[in-house]
């Protein structure tokens, strides 16, 4: 009767119709940030082997990531072809928010102008979801090389060009293209030794086969403290607290100098943009997370925490920072 009441008659169908609009409008209104959530896990492909930076940042954010999702983020290591192959993989993914990539300098900013062919391209086939950190580049010596800072290593090898080496852990890796960086920049001749990763590289620079290398901190840390090697510059804009008297190539006499990995998320392009906004507010739960910022402080990582526009942009500027030192060392793949 109440029914009958209320909607009986023309003017009952008209209340009737318009309500039913009403639920169909609310219904299909456009999904807010939080109104998606993973159903199942999530996979994060990581382009290189296990034990390496990009693994270590990788796992510590894949834990809190899936704290915060409610579904574990799993990592896998995909290695081969320079990072191409996993990042190849991602690309060509479902964009559903079910696969991640972990961007790195290599795969995003030097690939493009080492290999030709790259199957993917960097700033179209990717949705950035959050740029997590920086890990600047280091720059050592064999204790028994004699020189003790940057200005005076730059001397020696311009008083014995070609005859001192350097070596990275791959050609095309972070540490290739600083060195070459800084090749450019101080105008010095020293000759490439790749190797098939970080270990290979230190333990030679240990054993005074080559003379100079550019890594990471953590692999050159506990080496400097023992005395068997000894760092003279860092590739960052600022010092690093783990070793404050270290200074920055830029201090040293060649200022605007700025050389350092770096590590981001991303979805294949497509990824509707509520998958994205989720996504990134789950990276910067992780980043604000106890257990990551330890992590990353124990590499002297520097915490970015930009979002999907700048990620986007700084991933363009970087491209084209390095493809420059890419063409200028004529650097190509092997």
């Amino acid at each position: 009767m109440l029914r009958t009441a209320l909607f009986g008659g023309r003017h009952g169908a008209r209340l009737l119709a318009l309500a039913a609009t009403m639920l169909m409008v609310l219904g299909m209104r456009p999904a807010a940030a939080d109104d998606w959530t993973p159903t199942r896990p999530i996979r994060l492909l990581v382009p290189y082997g296990p034990g390496g930076s990009s693994d270590v940042i990788a796992r510590a954010v894949a834990m809190e990531m899936s704290r915060d999702l409610g579904q574990q983020v799993v990592v896998e290591n995909k290695g081969g072809g320079q990072g191409s192959i996993a990042t190849m993989e991602a690309a060509r993914a479902k964009p559903d928010g079910y696969t991640l990539i972990l961007g790195h300098v290599g795969t995003l900013a030097v690939n493009p102008a080492m290999m030709p062919n790259l199957p993917y391209n960097p700033t179209k086939d990717f949705a950035p979801i959050i740029l997590l950190a920086k890990l600047p580049m280091v720059f050592a010596l064999n204790a028994r090389v004699p020189a003790n800072d940057l200005p005076s290593f730059v001397a020696l090898a311009k008083a014995k060009p070609g005859t001192l080496n350097y070596g990275s852990a791959g050609n095309g890796s972070a540490g290739h293209l600083a060195f070459e960086m800084l090749k450019t920049a101080t105008g010095i001749d020293v000759v490439h030794v790749p190797y098939k990763g970080t270990g290979a590289q230190l333990q030679d620079l240990l054993a005074g086969n080559i003379d100079a290398a550019s890594a990471g901190l953590p692999g050159l840390l506990p080496q400097a403290q023992s005395g068997r090697v000894k760092l003279i510059a860092v590739g960052s804009a600022h010092r690093l607290d783990a070793i404050p008297k270290v200074p920055t190539v830029a201090e040293s006499g060649y200022p605007g100098f700025e050389s350092s990995q770096w590590f981001g998320l991303l979805a294949p392009a497509g990824t509707p943009a509520p998958v994205i906004a989720r996504l990134n507010k789950a990276g910067h739960a992780a980043l604000a997370a106890e257990s990551v910022r330890q992590r990353l402080a124990q590499d002297s990582s520097e915490i970015s925490g930009a979002g999907p526009a700048a990620f986007q942009a700084f991933i363009v500027a970087e491209e084209k920072r390095w493809g420059e030192v890419v063409r200028r060392a004529n650097l190509h793949a092997e």
